[in-house]
């Protein structure tokens, strides 16, 4: 078994959204064997930012699946997007 990276682009809710507290909370996310490497603010346009979280964990079934939704669960998340996924 390999080990995956995974990069996300987490979208708001609002403009009013505090990422910050969005960040803690995807950093408290209990996952075994995900390792968070990031999680930055990206600016989008006209005052609109996402987080982009980059994250590697092992390249198993169903556990890029499960991470993608429990960041969805999070309040002030809209969606939560897969911008890039490679094998290392």
């Amino acid at each position: 078994m390999g080990r995956v990276f995974l990069k996300l682009r987490v979208m708001p809710t609002d403009l009013d959204v505090d990422l910050e507290a969005i960040k803690d909370k995807i950093a408290k996310l209990d996952f075994k064997d995900v390792e968070i490497r990031d999680v930055a603010v990206k600016p989008i346009a006209f005052g609109l930012k996402a987080l982009l979280v980059l994250a590697v964990m092992p390249d198993t079934e169903g556990v890029s699946d499960r991470f993608v939704e429990e960041i969805g669960k999070i309040e002030g998340v809209e969606s939560v997007d897969i911008e890039d996924m490679e094998l290392l």
